[in-house]
């Protein structure tokens, strides 16, 4: 069966929103980030402390994940794995039905 035009378009406009919204997330975590250690590099005279980068690695911690569902990485989970669950599942599925029949 062949998808409409309008299914296809509103498919990709979605994948383009999930990518707008990353580079936005990531322009945010720059620049907050940036003020935040500006901040912190302007008022102490001992900058390298591991408090002055939770924010940035915690947050960093996030946008990776983030960036990870949008551009369909993931080192943990591959769709390997997924299609290998999948058909297991199916399997164990089939092989219940037969004892019932």
């Amino acid at each position: 069966m062949e998808e409409s035009k309008n299914t296809k378009y509103q498919r990709a406009k979605k994948r383009v929103e999930e990518i707008k919204g990353f580079y936005i997330h990531a322009a945010v975590y720059t620049v907050i980030n940036a003020f935040i250690l500006l901040n912190i590099y302007l008022q102490t005279d001992n900058f390298w402390k591991w408090p002055h980068f939770i924010t940035l690695f915690a947050w960093g911690i996030g946008l990776f994940f983030h960036g990870s569902k949008v551009f369909g990485f993931n080192p943990f989970l591959s769709k390997d794995w997924e299609e290998k669950q999948i058909q297991k599942f199916m399997e164990e599925d089939k092989e219940e039905m037969k004892k019932y029949k």
